[in-house]
């Protein structure tokens, strides 16, 4: 029997790094569906097109070759040959995937990717709109979310630690940003799934995120 679990959740909300962690516990496939996203969104940019415009995006989908892999046991993202895992995390990307991922083109892109990989393998997948649109007969959901204000604190510390001169300011103010695009766009807005557990971790750091995440899928598999 193939198991499913969807996370779903804002940006920033540290559901890449928890699902991650939680998939090799349990040994799932982890599938990082933001990381899809942020890959088209990269491709939009570098061909210095409009990342909200869908006459500028749609064409650059025609031929393009996105996958994860995995190298020396961890997930990469591919665009073509090249790994694009560390040129995808930067803020401009952020957004442009925010942008992109409202155009109903590159969802349906993107769509059966995600849904061939979870129909043959235990899989976490995380994103905005897994338990209700992606796998919504998924064992278990988790929506995973935290305060602006949490998310942009960690956002700053792992940047300012990475050695990139960044503004908090600016980092929350994306962070918002993000979060009205995500749940107020027509094609999939982020929303918790009915049959979904909220998981908050405002108060917790990431070792602590982690075990109430691994609590709650441990209780209901």
């Amino acid at each position: 029997m193939i198991i499913n679990i969807a996370i779903d959740g804002p940006a920033g909300a540290g559901k890449s790094t928890i699902a991650k962690r939680a998939s090799k516990e349990l040994g799932f496939i982890y599938v990082d569906t933001g990381a899809l996203y942020r890959t088209v969104g990269l491709n939009v940019l570098r061909q210095g097109k409009d990342t909200k415009n869908p006459d500028d995006v749609i064409p650059t989908l025609e031929g393009v070759d996105i996958s994860l892999r995995f190298v020396n046991g961890e997930q990469r993202v591919f665009l073509g040959e090249e790994d694009v895992s560390e040129a995808i995390r930067q803020n401009e990307v952020s957004m442009a995937a925010s942008n992109v991922s409202a155009i109903p083109a590159v969802r349906e892109f993107l769509f059966s990717l995600q849904r061939d990989i979870a129909e043959k393998n235990n899989c976490i997948m995380d994103g905005r709109d897994i338990g209700t649109v992606v796998l919504p007969d998924a064992k278990i959901k988790i929506f995973l979310t935290a305060s602006a204000r949490a998310r942009a604190d960690r956002r700053y510390k792992e940047l300012v630690e990475k050695g990139q001169d960044v503004d908090y300011d600016s980092i929350l103010a994306d962070i918002e940003q993000r979060d009205y695009q995500d749940s107020h766009r027509e094609i999939a807005p982020l929303k918790q799934a009915d049959d979904a557990v909220l998981v908050d971790t405002t108060e917790l750091d990431l070792e602590g995120s982690i075990e109430y995440m691994l609590r709650v899928i441990k209780e209901r598999l």
